[in-house]
């Protein structure tokens, strides 16, 4: 394992939106409707604020009326500053990946994902960092969910829209990315609610897993 220099996760959270096929695809009819009428041409970003930061093992708190989903998801760490940066330049400004839930409320407009709906706290669980050069096949990586140890979602990152590095390249362009910085890759179609009591693992290949346990607020 390469353990040469620490991997930073200090920094802001980016998530983007739409970065699976399958789920693009599934929604594709929608983007011409009203009031946008054309398909995203460029990544969908939103932020993950600082108190949604958790780690394996702790407590997500489900509002009562609230339906809660996990959200598998990989994540880049940022390990040198960016500004314009090629897609093949990319590769060199990342420090590694680490397998992340990012807990969400449904999603009533992918194109402006909501504060309310992602800034909740506890609600992206973030696992521990693996360097990039102990992680192959990064394109063909499977993510998978369990809940009370039952598999309820797979997916794959072969099926991606934008790699990580084509991603760096359309952030960059407007906005400098810095060490300590994540990017929530997308999740896959098929997002699934989880309930109170629950316990909920997120996979991913090489990267390996966290685990939460589900609490109705008040209890």
């Amino acid at each position: 394992m390469n353990t040469l220099k620490k991997i930073y996760m200090d920094g802001n959270i980016f998530g983007i939106a739409l970065n699976y096929k399958c789920l693009y695809e599934s929604l594709q009819s929608q983007f011409y409707e009203k009031p946008y009428v054309h398909v995203p041409k460029k990544p969908v970003l939103f932020i993950k604020t600082p108190n949604t930061r958790n780690t394996s093992g702790n407590v997500v708190v489900k509002k009562k009326n609230d339906i809660l989903q996990a959200g598998p998801s990989l994540g880049v760490i940022i390990g040198k500053s960016t500004s314009r940066v090629s897609a093949n330049e990319a590769m060199a400004h990342i420090a590694g990946f680490v397998v992340v839930n990012e807990f969400s409320l449904p999603e009533e407009s992918y194109y402006r994902p909501a504060i309310k709906a992602k800034c909740q706290d506890g609600f992206c669980v973030l696992g521990v960092p693996v360097a990039k050069d102990d992680v192959t096949n990064l394109n063909h990586l499977s993510l998978r969910v369990f809940v009370n140890g039952v598999l309820k979602q797979e997916g794959s990152t072969a099926n991606w829209i934008r790699t990580p590095e084509q991603i760096i390249e359309e952030i960059s362009e407007y906005m400098p990315l810095n060490e300590g910085d994540i990017i929530l890759t997308g999740t896959p179609l098929g997002r699934v609610a989880v309930q109170a009591g629950d316990e909920v693992s997120i996979e991913i290949d090489q990267l390996g897993s966290v685990t939460s346990l589900i609490q109705e607020e008040g209890n």
